[in-house]
């Protein structure tokens, strides 16, 4: 009988706590999640989309910005998974390693910006838990030293991908076919190549 009170007791008391967990969620990170989305849609409206796209396209232009200021900009603005998106603005040769960048930047993001992932907020939660209960002064060293080294992360991943690209293209005989879609790009063609079988 004490083994059947016991379970009983520690069953219900798991979803006690999930639910305590949950009204934290709903009294605290939700509403900055919803006050940093309204931030982000107003400062993008009021700087207006065509600045904001050509300040993309500026970015996309250098390998150090296309890795750097594009995916971060496009995961703060856009958030996952729409910051993808901004791989349009980009030759062919380059998207997957724009992708790259973007997707390895959808977490340490959430450490200043969590509204750029909240699905997966869990992520921080779950790297700066300790920090936050044993030494909550260190929270904003932590926050920033996550930040900057998935900066760092993501230069690195954007240059791999870059190459490894050119390396795949070169190695299946794909260069006409690129440089028929760089013609295209610079034809003014941003939202995918058009080549003779359809869309690319």
């Amino acid at each position: 009988m004490d083994a059947i009170t016991w379970f009983a007791t520690n069953f219900i008391g798991l979803f006690n706590e999930a639910a305590k967990s949950l009204m934290g969620l709903i009294t605290g990170i939700l509403p900055l999640l919803l006050v940093l989305l309204t931030a982000m849609y107003a400062v993008t409206t009021w700087i207006g989309e065509d600045r904001v796209t050509r300040a993309i396209q500026w970015a996309g232009k250098y390998a150090i910005t296309r890795y750097s200021i594009m995916p971060i900009l496009s995961v703060i603005i856009l958030t996952n998974p729409m910051a993808y998106t901004f791989g349009r603005f980009l030759p062919e040769k380059y998207k997957p390693a724009f992708y790259d960048s973007a997707v390895s930047f959808v977490h340490p993001v959430t450490a200043f910006f969590p509204h750029a992932n909240a699905g997966e907020l869990f992520v921080w939660v779950g790297v700066s838990a300790g920090v936050l209960k044993i030494a909550p002064d260190k929270y904003p060293t932590l926050a920033a030293l996550y930040f900057m080294t998935g900066i760092v992360v993501i230069i690195i991943r954007g240059y791999a991908t870059q190459w490894i690209t050119r390396v795949m293209i070169n190695r299946g005989g794909h260069q006409e076919t690129f440089r028929r879609f760089d013609e295209m790009y610079e034809a003014g063609h941003i939202q995918g190549a058009k080549t003779e079988g359809g869309v690319l």
